[in-house]
C-alpha cells in the first residue's frame, strides 16, 4: 500500500524531530529499568524490545535492568509458598530466594533477551552474580516500636542493597556491541544471593556508568501534582520541594528518590516513563514533548 502525501510528511516530521536527539546521544549510555505492565503485555513487551534495538542501531548504548515481581508472586503461589511484604519489600527466606533466582535469572531474563534478539538486536543476559557485577549487603528494616520505645530491626531475609557495581563486566558486554540485560540479583561477601529492588540497581548502574539517562518504566503517567497534572522538566531542587510539601509521597517516593540520587550523582537526566504506552522509551528520548516526568540538573 502506497503512502499518502500526508502520511509521508508525518513520517518525515518524526524523523527530523528525532535527528538532533540521535546526534546528541550517540555513544552515550542509557540505563532503562523494564517493569510493570510492559513486562506482561505481549504487545508492549515487543514494542519495548524494538525500541531498545533501534537505540542500539542509531549509536546509543542501552543497558536494560528488569524486575519480575508479578512473575515471582505467580510461581510462589503455584508452589504454595506463602509470601509476606514489609514496607513494600518481599520477605525472602532461602526457599523464596531460590524461586527469585529461578524467575529473575532464568525465565524473565531469557524472555527479554529472546525478544530483543528476535527483533534484530544482540542481547546477552546476566545476573548481578555474574562476574560479581553487583556486590550486595543485607538490607535491614528499622521500624519504630511503641512497646519498646525504640526502633525495631526487622529481618526480611535475602533482601539486599547495592554495595558496589563492578563496571568491568558491563564494559566488556558493551564493548562487544551487545545489549546487556541485567537481573537484579546481588552477591554477598560469602557468595550468598540477595534480591534487590530493580529501580535501585538501575539507578546505581546509571551512576557508575555516568549514563546520559536513567529511565524507569512504571504503571503511571509520571509524577503528578496535587491537581493530577503531569509534572516534567524538574530540577533536583524542585523535586526536593515537592517531597517536602507532600506532593510526592507513598509508593512514588522510592522511585523518585532513586531518580533524584542518580541525577545528583552525575547522571544527566532521569525519566519516570509510562510503560503502558507503546514505544514509550522512544517517545521519551526522541520527541520534543516526551511522555513522562523528566528530572535534570541541566537548564532546559
Amino acid at each position: 500500500m502506497s503512502l499518502t502525501r500526508e502520511s509521508a510528511l508525518n513520517i518525515a516530521q518524526v524523523l527530523t524531530e528525532a535527528l538532533p536527539y540521535i546526534q546528541r546521544f550517540t555513544n552515550r549510555t542509557v540505563v532503562v529499568k523494564f517493569g510493570g505492565n510492559a513486562m506482561v503485555d505481549p504487545a508492549l513487551h515487543d514494542s519495548f524490545a524494538r525500541d531498545i534495538v533501534l537505540m542500539k542501531l542509531v549509536g546509543m548504548n542501552p543497558v536494560v535492568v528488569h524486575g519480575g515481581g508479578p512473575q515471582i508472586g505467580s510461581l510462589l503461589e503455584k508452589l504454595n509458598i506463602q509470601t509476606e511484604f514489609v514496607d513494600g519489600m518481599r520477605v525472602t527466606n532461602a526457599e523464596t530466594m531460590d524461586v527469585v533466582e529461578m524467575v529473575l535469572g532464568g525465565s524473565v531474563n531469557k524472555e527479554i533477551v529472546a525478544s530483543i534478539n528476535r527483533n534484530g538486536g544482540k542481547a546477552v543476559g546476566v545476573t548481578g552474580k555474574d562476574g560479581q557485577l553487583i556486590r550486595a549487603r543485607k538490607l535491614t528494616v528499622n521500624r519504630y516500636s511503641p512497646e519498646l520505645k525504640a526502633p525495631e530491626i526487622i529481618d526480611i531475609g535475602h533482601v539486599g542493597e547495592v554495595d558496589k557495581i563492578d563496571t568491568e563486566v558491563l564494559n566488556l558486554v558493551l564493548g562487544s556491541n551487545f545489549i546487556p540485560v541485567i537481573a537484579p540479583i546481588g552477591v554477598g561477601e560469602q557468595g550468598e544471593s540477595y534480591n534487590i529492588n530493580a529501580d535501585l540497581v538501575a539507578g546505581k548502574i546509571a551512576q557508575v556508568m555516568q549514563a546520559e539517562k536513567l529511565m524507569l518504566l512504571t504503571n503511571v503517567a509520571g509524577l503528578l501534582d496535587k491537581e493530577g497534572e503531569i509534572l516534567t522538566g524538574l530540577s533536583t531542587g524542585q523535586v526536593d520541594e515537592l517531597i517536602a510539601d507532600g506532593t510526592i509521597s507513598g509508593g512514588m517516593l522510592p522511585k523518585i528518590g532513586c531518580a533524584l540520587d542518580a541525577v545528583k550523582s552525575g547522571v544527566a537526566s532521569a525519566h519516570i516513563v509510562d510503560g503502558r504506552v507503546p514505544h514509550a522509551v522512544l517517545l521519551e528520548i526522541f520527541t520534543d514533548e516526551g511522555i513522562g516526568t523528566l528530572i535534570t540538573n541541566r537548564r532546559l
